[in-house]
């Protein structure tokens, strides 16, 4: 019995060997592949890499940078839109600066209020007090004066009538009551010249100071809101509310660097290509009336024929092996 099962099993193993035998040895015919490799169309080219971008009379896309700090509060746009220049894009918290502008603000305004103060003078008010007090010093010389011209009087007829000292202080009481008078009527002229000049100049600079003080915040909050600088398409928006951003750009926590808000491109509906050539093959380019060039999308069999342009030339020369170089064609 054990026998017949070992060359049962036997004969399974040499069925099962030569139908693997077999099946592996079918001829599969390859798989196509799934895009046709790059290949030139032309009997020499020069392969580059390159970014696709918008069309720029010069330069590339606009890259938005903020100027101030802060986290964001609203985000007003959204990628492939259109905006003209002007446009609020996005705002960043201004709690801070709106508070610091408008102490400024109220500070200038009370500057100006006193400076207006020191030009309106002098008040009619106050004119009234003084040329009052002028008139009471004129009424207190007049009795002062009559009390001494009728002791003056008394003594020159008898020297016994009244005392020496008597004399004396009815002389001194109308000495005090000139100089009284005199000083009333200095202070109704100084106060009928109105400020001096010299305290005018020195509130209009304290103004001017704190006003410039003011714009300049003032100015400084305007940039919490950014804005289009010119029309354009948003391309990409690379923040959103809550993010904090500095001047730098916003952190991008995938490629561990720091990246525009806002990239804008041109209005129309043109886009552009920029290759960036090799140093060593920047002495095979041809002359620009001869220049043809094909664009070939990685990974497709996208084919797309491309316009000359312009050359940019400005030639980095690599440091490393591993650098690329950044002389461009468009």
């Amino acid at each position: 019995m054990r026998n017949k099962i070992i060359f049962a099993l036997s004969i399974i193993g040499i069925v099962a060997g030569l139908v693997a035998a077999y099946i592996f040895g079918i001829e599969r015919k390859p798989q196509p592949p799934v895009f046709k490799p790059a290949s030139s169309p032309y009997e020499s080219a020069i392969y580059a890499n390159g970014i696709i971008e918008s069309e720029q009379p010069s330069g590339a896309n606009i890259n938005i940078y903020p100027e101030v700090s802060g986290p964001i509060t609203r985000v007003l746009v959204r990628e492939g839109q259109r905006v003209s220049a002007g446009t609020p894009l996005l705002t960043i918290d201004d709690s801070v600066q709106r508070a610091t502008t408008e102490q400024l603000k109220l500070q200038s305004e009370a500057a100006l209020a006193l400076l207006e103060e020191l030009k309106a003078q002098p008040r009619q008010e106050t004119l009234v007090i003084a040329k009052a007090q002028v008139e009471l010093a004129e009424s207190n010389l007049k009795v002062a004066r009559d009390q001494y011209d009728k002791r003056r009087a008394s003594y020159d007829i008898d020297p016994k009538s009244i005392s020496k000292d008597v004399l004396d202080t009815a002389e001194g009481a109308l000495n005090q009551a000139v100089a009284g008078l005199d000083v009333a009527r200095k202070q109704y002229e100084l106060t009928r010249a109105g400020a001096w000049s010299y305290d005018i100049t020195n509130q209009e600079k304290q103004y001017e100071a704190l006003k410039q003080g003011y714009d300049a915040a003032n100015a400084l909050l305007q940039k919490y809101s950014l804005k289009a600088l010119s029309d354009g398409v948003v391309l990409a928006v690379n923040a959103t509310a809550g993010s904090y951003v500095s001047s730098q750009g916003v952190y991008d926590a995938y490629t561990q660097g720091l990246n525009p808000l806002v990239v804008m491109g041109a209005p129309q509906g043109y886009l552009a290509v920029r290759c960036y050539v090799d140093e060593i093959l920047v002495s095979r380019l041809p002359s620009p009336g001869h220049i043809r060039a094909q664009m070939s999308i990685r990974g497709t069999d996208i084919k797309v024929p491309l316009k000359f342009v312009r050359v940019q030339p400005y030639v980095s020369p690599k440091i490393q092996l591993s650098n690329t170089t950044t002389l461009s064609l468009s």
